[in-house]
């Protein structure tokens, strides 16, 4: 029968407790959330909300076909401009995902004859890319410099290092200074992923690598997502301009995709703007990652110390992880669940989202829960 192997594995997936599902959610859910990956409450946002009407109403809803055919508007490129001036980039290009833009970025900047060296805990989407890429990869230990530089010492052409700035499971940051180092040394470029700390860390939300002095370098690449902090949808590459022009002419997932719909530019671009304005999100969501964190310390559960706005909770099993968070759920609070395959290290966790806008009276009410339904 066709596709019989499917029942095999569903099978398997359910004896190992693996199964997902799709859980639809309202528009206004009673929930308190702390699954979501709107760090600074902007998704509904009046003003970004706004930002994606008004861009629909003016552009329509869609972007009509690829960027370098009719998908990119004076929207998209006002987007881009003021994304790399925020960042302290020369040039920025925005995509239909931030997925999309880690496999351009890491596809074009690994080519044939060249080194891939990438961080063990690096996310799917970089090491789909990796994988996609046509030069080899070499994986070394999480958040390890010395373990670059080794690697880097294997391979005399050319090289790129690829990392999380900030790793979505456990929400550390990499050393983002000494990878750096590690990549001059032997002439290598650096890429990073700033998915989770752009909006976060840094000055006013500018970002992982403006914190760690990397923003403007010649030898570094950034990928983000607008997914996240900015409340609303796609991807983006951001860099030397020379690199943005060669992503442009080589890149397969921004040649052949649909360009970014009108409206997640007009929303992401209205984020922006207010986190220019109101830069104190950024530091409101660290704060809030670190009471969530002391809380829970406190009242006796295993959490990881967040350098950036996710806190990651430890479960005794996958099994015990769903219970955990469905019992949140039937509680009212709304957790992120994570399990294997997406845990590289095996270790099942919840995952909680520091949103800057959560109230003290929130955060109690959340260690609460979690504290009451633990395993």
């Amino acid at each position: 029968m066709a596709f019989g192997w499917i029942d095999e594995q569903a099978e398997l997936r359910r004896r190992a407790g693996l199964v997902r599902t799709l859980r639809p959610r309202p528009a206004d859910s009673p929930l308190l959330d702390l699954a979501s990956n709107d760090y600074l409450g902007l998704a509904h946002h009046p003003e970004v909300a706004e930002g994606a009407a008004g861009a629909a109403r003016t552009w329509g809803g869609g972007s009509t076909g690829s960027r370098l055919v009719t998908g990119t508007t004076e929207l998209h490129t006002e987007l881009e401009r003021e994304l790399a001036e925020f960042c302290g980039f020369e040039a920025a290009l925005v995509f239909s995902s931030g997925y999309a833009a880690n496999l351009a970025a890491v596809t074009t900047l690994g080519p044939h004859g060249s080194l891939i060296v990438s961080d063990a805990l690096n996310h799917a989407s970089l090491i789909d890319g990796c994988r996609l890429a046509r030069g080899a990869t070499q994986v070394v230990g999480h958040a390890d410099p010395d373990g670059v530089r080794k690697a880097l010492g294997t391979h005399e052409g050319p090289a790129v290092v690829v990392s999380d700035t900030v790793f979505s499971v456990d929400g550390d940051a990499a050393p983002l200074a000494a990878l750096a180092e590690a990549c001059r040394e032997r002439g290598a470029g650096l890429l990073v992923d700033d998915a989770h700390g752009l909006g976060v860390l840094g000055d006013g939300g500018r970002g992982a690598p403006y914190a760690a002095g990397l923003a403007a370098a010649d030898d570094v690449v950034v990928t983000a997502t607008l997914s996240k902090s900015l409340g609303s949808q796609g991807g983006a590459v951001l860099g030397p301009a020379r690199v943005i022009d060669h992503l442009v002419n080589a890149a397969r997932t921004f040649i052949f995709d649909t360009g970014l719909a009108p409206a997640a530019a007009g929303a992401a671009l209205a984020a922006l703007r207010l986190l220019r304005r109101e830069p104190g999100r950024a530091a409101r969501a660290r704060e809030v990652a670190a009471e969530l964190h002391a809380r829970l310390t406190a009242a006796g559960l295993e959490a990881v110390r967040p350098d950036a706005a996710v806190v990651s909770v430890r479960a005794p099993s996958p099994e015990q992880a769903v219970r955990w968070a469905a019992d949140c759920r039937t509680a009212g609070l709304a957790v992120g669940c994570f399990r294997p395959p997406s845990v590289p290290d095996g270790i099942s966790r919840l995952r909680l989202t520091a949103r800057a806008d959560l109230s003290g009276a929130e955060i109690e009410r959340a260690v609460r829960v979690i504290g009451k339904t633990r395993p």
